[in-house]
């Protein structure tokens, strides 16, 4: 069995979710609310504020003729159990362990993970899009982070994951510019 921190403060904006820090099976944010339907795909919820900041993000897309949408929010943790054992099930726990998390580790369950498709719904080729290359390098004003960039593999122990973004509020700008992880920019702050 794999040892893991379980974290207390689960409110905390930047808090860090990933293999080694786990939320309580039973959290669920006290603040979610539903994404407006023009900017989800069936019933997707985010906590207030990172809701607030999805939302102008797509309105300010949609003035460039372009347009993402929400397919994967908040999530929790018997969810992300089942999913987990379906990727298992159909890949093997290797490739599991790459591309989704054991309930407890998956950012979902925080309600500040969104994973963005664009309007033909494809978030598998969503790096091949217009809209990914706006939403990479302009995701930071907004609050957000593309929180499983190529070539982190070894810092953040999944795979390349263009389509997952993290709420992280202002802290967002210095990950851009700095072009590291959550996990790189926690141990810069700790040390």
């Amino acid at each position: 069995m794999r040892k893991y921190n379980i974290i207390n403060n689960s409110d905390d904006i930047t808090l860090l979710v990933n293999k080694d820090y786990h939320l309580p099976l039973s959290y669920i944010p006290k603040d979610l609310e539903k994404i407006n339907d023009l900017y989800s795909d069936n019933l997707q919820y985010l906590k207030k504020e990172a809701r607030i900041n999805f939302e102008k993000m797509a309105k300010d897309l949609e003035k460039l003729n372009m347009k993402i949408i929400a397919v994967s929010t908040f999530r929790n943790s018997k969810y992300q159990d089942t999913l987990f054992k379906k990727y298992v099930k159909e890949k093997g726990l290797e490739y599991a362990r790459m591309c989704s998390a054991e309930a407890g580790a998956s950012e979902h369950q925080t309600g500040l993970a969104v994973d963005i498709a664009n309007h033909n719904l494809d978030y598998d080729n969503f790096d091949k899009t217009k809209e990914f290359d706006w939403v990479s390098n302009n995701c930071y004003k907004y609050g957000f982070i593309l929180r499983y960039p190529k070539n982190k593999t070894h810092i953040t122990k999944y795979k390349y994951e263009p389509w997952h973004y993290r709420y992280v509020g202002s802290i967002a700008e210095f990950i851009y510019k700095n072009n590291i992880t959550l996990e790189e920019y926690k141990k810069l702050i700790e040390s």
